[in-house]
């Protein structure tokens, strides 16, 4: 019996959520785009209609029945105080957790997106080899990208190659045995797999208006979850610039579209501080996994944080939980953003920290530990 077979006997049932809000124009490809999965594996999808007013649910009512799966439904009507997209998906992921059961396994998507035919298998293959939730990589609608402007493009281009390069250095420094190159760096709501019992632990997703996503991967960290950024699992997305959500995607667009940020994403920092963070992160990760405190006063003094702190932090029973305690208390983590007209040059300082790492023979990494002992003159470049 293979992992994958294993898998499907052992686990509960798999269900894909799906927050909807008026999508009369994308509901139809994405359910259709569920239905050509290459997964042998028996799925069931949960639709929340969320105040559609548009004829979104008679389409779903006129198509469930041709479709290979079962398809759920739960119409429900937001406060407007309360109405955001990260409620939605809330609500979504919660009534397709009820239905999963304590071992199965929870996915969802967007309404306006269409996964590949095998997202259901390559989710599946990646939990079956030990991953407790799956980031998926979200590519952008052929038509709508070419409808944009293409300096804008351009700029996306190059904040992904500085992004790829910033986890690179990270990857060296910080490896996650769980989470091996090749990888990509999204948190995206488009393409989320987890386990129904990693779901609970984390305490779901998060009640916040935007950001659910992001804000759901930080609480799987803090208790360890075994995350896999799996290149394979792709999901189109729609590039449409006026969207449901405040403060989403679409509205991210059209604002760089008018004006372009004058400051990067708010999850990068310069070169330096993420190759310090890393560096520390590393650290901290093998005094915590060793339980070894004897230099535990030697990294207090770098965090800029009292011992006891330190000790108190490392001493948790999950690490995800201890460096994000370090990480909101150490002066020196605090995040600096980056201004947009410094991305060239920060890209110049990770291409040059990266060749550094990547050319230093004497520090071999070995199996599930850290480089902690990174010589600092290699961060120069970086500074």
């Amino acid at each position: 019996m293979s992992k994958l077979e294993a898998l499907y006997a052992s686990s509960g049932r798999c269900v894909v959520a799906i927050p909807v809000k008026n999508e009369a124009d994308h509901i139809l490809p994405c359910l259709y785009a569920l239905a050509a999965q290459t997964a042998s594996r028996a799925f069931e999808v949960l639709l929340l209609l969320n105040d559609c007013t548009d004829s979104t649910p008679a389409l779903v009512h006129d198509v469930r029945s041709e479709l290979p799966f079962v398809v759920h439904v739960q119409e429900c009507t937001l406060p407007p105080a309360r109405a955001s997209a990260g409620l939605a998906r809330k609500m979504a992921m919660d009534h397709a957790a009820k239905r999963s059961g304590a071992r199965g396994i929870l996915l969802t998507t967007d309404a306006d997106s269409r996964v590949a035919p095998d997202w259901l298998q390559t989710n599946l293959a990646a939990i079956a080899a030990g991953a407790d939730a799956v980031a998926g990589q979200a590519e952008l609608d052929e038509n709508d990208a070419a409808a944009l402007p293409r300096q804008m493009l351009e700029d996306e281009s190059r904040v992904q190659h500085f992004t790829t390069l910033l986890d690179e250095i990270a990857n060296l420094l910080d490896p996650e045995p769980a989470d091996p190159l090749p990888r990509h760096t999204q948190h995206s709501g488009a393409s989320i797999a987890v386990t129904t019992e990693m779901f609970l632990r984390a305490g779901g997703i998060p009640d916040v208006a935007v950001g659910e996503d992001r804000a759901f991967f930080r609480a799987l960290q803090r208790v360890d979850a075994r995350i896999r950024h799996c290149p394979q699992t792709r999901v189109t997305v729609s590039g449409r610039l006026h969207g449901r959500a405040t403060g989403g995607m679409a509205d991210t667009m059209r604002r760089r579209i008018g004006q372009p940020d004058a400051w990067l994403d708010d999850c990068l920092e310069p070169t330096a501080d993420a190759a310090r963070r890393a560096r520390l992160r590393g650290t901290a990760r093998a005094y915590w996994r060793k339980r070894d405190t004897r230099h535990v006063e030697h990294l207090a003094a770098v965090l800029q944080l009292p011992e006891a702190v330190v000790r108190e932090a490392l001493d948790g029973r999950m690490f995800g939980a201890a460096w994000q305690r370090l990480e909101d208390f150490s002066p020196v983590l605090r995040r600096r953003l980056i201004p947009a007209l410094d991305l060239d040059r920060e890209i110049r300082k990770a291409e040059a920290l990266l060749e550094a790492l990547r050319s230093a023979p004497e520090l071999p990494v070995s199996a599930g530990m850290a480089r902690v002992d990174v010589p600092h003159d290699l961060f120069e470049a970086a500074g």
